[in-house]
C-alpha cells in the first residue's frame, strides 16, 4: 500500500472520530464499529505490516523500539497526526497525552497486548500518561494523537 493511500485510510476513520471526547464511550465505539477482525481493523492492520516491509513505518529506531511519525497533524486527517511503533516485549519511555490519546493495537506474534489490551482500540483521554508497554509477543501500535501533542517525561 502506499503512503498516500495509508492517508485516504486513516482519514476516513479520522473523519469519523472528529470532534468526539477521548474517552471511555469513543474506546467502545472504535472498538464496536472498527475492533480486532473487522475489515477496518484488517485494513489498517495490513497497511501498517505492508507499510513497515516498504521501508515508509517505522523507519527509526532506538531503545529497540522501531517507529516513526508518518503524517503530522493536519486538516486533511482532523488535526490528528499519526505515528506506528513496532515492539516487543519491553516498556518505551513515559509521555503524557495533553489532548489525549488514541491506540490501535496490532498483535503480530504471541498474544501480544498493550498495556494490558489485547487487538483493538485504547482510547487515553486528555491528561493521562503511561509508559506504553508491549507485553507477551510483538506487535506494531498506530498512535493517533490530536494536534500532534505528546510530552516525553524522562
Amino acid at each position: 500500500m502506499s503512503k498516500d493511500s495509508f492517508h485516504e485510510l486513516v482519514a476516513e476513520l479520522t473523519g469519523q472520530i472528529a470532534g468526539r471526547p477521548l474517552d471511555q464511550d469513543l474506546d467502545r465505539w472504535l472498538n464496536s464499529q472498527h475492533g480486532a477482525g473487522s475489515p477496518s481493523f484488517e485494513a489498517l492492520k495490513q497497511a501498517c505490516i505492508d507499510g513497515v516491509a516498504e521501508g515508509w513505518l517505522c523507519d527509526r529506531e532506538g531503545g529497540g523500539i522501531r517507529y516513526g511519525r508518518v503524517f503530522k497533524a493536519e486538516d486533511a486527517l482532523n488535526r490528528f497526526s499519526v505515528d506506528v511503533v513496532d515492539m516487543r516485549d519491553l516498556a518505551g519511555p513515559h509521555h503524557t497525552h495533553p489532548n489525549g490519546e488514541i491506540d490501535l493495537i496490532m498483535p503480530l506474534e504471541g498474544d501480544a497486548t498493550f498495556d494490558g489490551r489485547p487487538a483493538g482500540w485504547c482510547v487515553y483521554p486528555p491528561g493521562s500518561a503511561h509508559h506504553p508497554t508491549v507485553a507477551q509477543g510483538r506487535a506494531l501500535v498506530l498512535y493517533l494523537l490530536p494536534e500532534g501533542q505528546i510530552k516525553f517525561t524522562q
